[in-house]
């Protein structure tokens, strides 16, 4: 997996993306990472990036061929690439867009806007897709990008120790993560659960199946509802949702 990043704010990206795991990863040859800086690539003293906008309006907007000439340079020296600009605009990021972009796609160009965006005729003819990572609005595509290249970094073989660190939790499968505990085996009066000290795997593993199932339920309804329980193949399985279901049930009062 490659990932190149065009950016006004190298730095930022460069002391998130080179701590803790996806640092590693990239020492280490299981991802590839590099920066870009935008302004490299203008052709005024000012390095200037950003012009007022047509039509009027407050603000500024990024200048196309600053833009156009940076993405040459990266596929000039990468490869093509699958070009994405972080965008308000854009279709929603999830797991599920993450595993498709993952397995499409092995070397990944991630724009970062700034200002009041980036000129219309760049993403018309550079941009093979536009991504939101939500309803807000921040000041910098370099959030939502690194947010998007830590998820599609951390599916790369090696970059984690083993496939079940990431197939395991939340959203993968279309649910929520089960709760998580560590020593000591009480706190503030709270004690983990029993069946986790049982030493017990079937019954460890059917828990953690039933929290997930229930805390989807009560926190992310919409996330349940879309929940594909025919893929429950075997008896075992439907018979843990069903139980999952009737604990809920009960500890609402219901």
């Amino acid at each position: 997996m490659r990932i190149d990043f065009m950016t006004l704010f190298p730095d930022a990206i460069e002391a998130m993306m080179g701590q803790s795991i996806i640092g590693r990863a990239r020492e280490r040859g299981f991802v590839t990472i590099q920066t870009h800086q935008i302004r490299d690539f203008t052709t005024n003293k000012q390095m200037q990036v950003d012009d007022y906008p047509y039509g009027g309006g407050r603000g500024a907007v990024m200048q196309a061929d600053p833009l156009y000439r940076c993405w040459q340079h990266v596929r000039q020296t990468a490869g093509e690439g699958y070009t994405i600009y972080l965008s308000p605009c854009g279709r929603t990021f999830n797991q599920q867009v993450a595993k498709e972009l993952y397995a499409e796609h092995d070397h990944i160009i991630l724009v970062c806007g700034h200002y009041e965006g980036v000129d219309q005729r760049f993403i018309d003819e550079c941009v093979d897709e536009e991504l939101s990572i939500g309803d807000f609005v921040v000041t910098g595509g370099e959030i939502p990008a690194m947010a998007v290249a830590d998820c599609l970094c951390r599916m790369a073989p090696g970059v984690l120790p083993e496939e079940s660190c990431y197939t395991e939790e939340s959203h993968w499968d279309g649910l929520l993560e089960y709760p998580q505990y560590s020593r000591p085996e009480v706190w503030h009066d709270r004690a983990v659960p029993a069946v986790l000290l049982s030493g017990h795997h079937g019954n460890v593993a059917d828990w953690r199946r039933k929290e997930s199932y229930k805390r989807t339920m009560v926190r992310r309804p919409d996330l349940f509802a879309r929940f594909d329980e025919s893929k429950l193949t075997t008896k075992h399985d439907r018979k843990v949702l069903a139980a999952a279901k009737e604990e809920l049930a009960a500890e609402m009062g219901e």
